[in-house]
């Protein structure tokens, strides 16, 4: 058996999320569904980055495991997007180390959260109409705290299992573009559940004055998730790159 990498894309408005859920429609469901009719078997994909419900993704991996002549993997991408909802695609499929692992092997993950200003019709899907004044100057004062942060229990929703909160956030800003959006980008090594939305809503609450930086520091160091506004919509955020630093293609070099 052969691993491969899938690397797709997607618009999440009409899903559940990226990982599949009994009794829902989802990314993966979707993707699992077209692979067994083209390849007229079942398969079990793992992801990379889990995203949620309304959530998008410009790149976003699977893994899987087959025995396939390089020539059928050439030709599946094709015919795996003539299956597919136009919502989704697959980008490529590619050989890997048969130890490669889309999930453990990321080493940051880029996410971008959107917001406009003004009526758009255009950006109605993938970004929050957001018709208020913030102050860019301090939100970026705040943004920048995030990156001495590692321990991210605040930003966590509440029942949800994992082994620890820490995180190593790369980037962390607010971004002005085309005078039209603007953009929260974060790059970290893992994120968990509803934390950049977390960021996101309790940030422009320092941008509306509603929250000074001292208290903004508070919330961080509280370690109470009650304290963080979660309640920015899902469609203004996207996961833009999973990055492996090349790690997984030189595995690929040296066990192909």
């Amino acid at each position: 058996m052969l691993r491969f990498f899938i690397e797709v894309a997607y618009r999440g408005t009409a899903y559940a999320g990226f990982q599949i859920q009994e009794n829902a429609n989802t990314v993966q469901s979707e993707i699992e569904k077209a692979m067994g009719i083209f390849f007229r078997t079942k398969f079990e994909l793992t992801g990379s980055s889990r995203t949620d419900a309304g959530v998008h993704a410009f790149q976003n991996f699977f893994h899987f495991d087959a025995d396939f002549s390089e020539g059928e993997i050439h030709a599946a991408a094709y015919h795996l997007n003539a299956i597919l909802p136009d919502d989704i695609v697959v980008k490529k499929i590619f050989r890997v180390a048969d130890d490669a692992h889309c999930r453990f092997d990321a080493i940051s993950r880029t996410y971008e959260y959107n917001l406009y200003h003004f009526k758009n019709p255009f950006l109605k899907d993938t970004a929050y109409f957001f018709p208020y004044p913030v102050d860019l100057k301090k939100m970026n004062e705040a943004a920048e705290l995030i990156k001495q942060t590692h321990h991210f229990e605040s930003f966590c929703k509440k029942n949800v299992q994992v082994r620890h909160y820490l995180c190593d956030i790369m980037e962390s800003e607010w971004l002005q573009r085309d005078g039209a959006t603007l953009v929260y980008r974060v790059r970290g090594n893992r994120f968990l559940r509803g934390m950049v939305r977390g960021l996101v809503g309790t940030i422009l609450r320092v941008g509306r004055g509603r929250l000074s930086l001292t208290e903004f520091k508070d919330v961080i160091v509280s370690n109470n998730p009650s304290r963080v506004d979660f309640s920015v919509p899902a469609h203004g955020l996207s996961l833009m790159s999973v990055d492996y630093g090349g790690e997984v293609q030189q595995k690929k070099t040296k066990r192909v």
